[in-house]
């Protein structure tokens, strides 16, 4: 009875495991690719090379692109504290540029879906 017990725990342990790895393994992905569209966009990368710097990073919420307005306008800023200790800071044009970037890549991964999956739509008629 106990060896049973003992069994679906480990078992159910290491389900959770494997989900937390597969979920971590994936926001990695998600945040190299935002990473990416931003310096594509015009983003520029500023480290965390000091204590400060460090501190005032970890104040901003982690793989989000957050906005706040300075004496130039509105500035855009992405932390990733995890991986590259760094943050993306960027203007209205580079955001507009990030936002028309990303919609293109959901453009085409919608047309992708679409033809992979004619009967889902109503089609092919032929």
């Amino acid at each position: 009875m106990i060896g049973r017990w003992t069994t679906t725990l480990a078992s159910l342990a290491l389900a959770a495991t494997v989900g937390l790895t597969g979920c971590a393994a994936i926001r990695r992905s998600q945040a190299l690719d935002t990473e990416q569209f931003l310096a594509a966009a015009g983003f520029r990368m500023e480290l965390a090379n000091t204590a400060e710097q460090r501190q005032q990073f970890a104040a901003m919420p982690p793989y989000r692109l957050t906005s706040r307005a300075t004496s130039d306008g509105i500035e855009y800023a992405y932390a990733d504290l995890r991986d590259c200790q760094c943050i993306y800071v960027g203007g209205p044009k580079e955001y507009a540029e990030y936002q028309r970037l990303t919609m293109e890549r959901q453009i085409a991964r919608d047309e992708i879906w679409t033809w992979q999956n004619p009967w889902r739509w109503g089609g092919p008629w032929w």
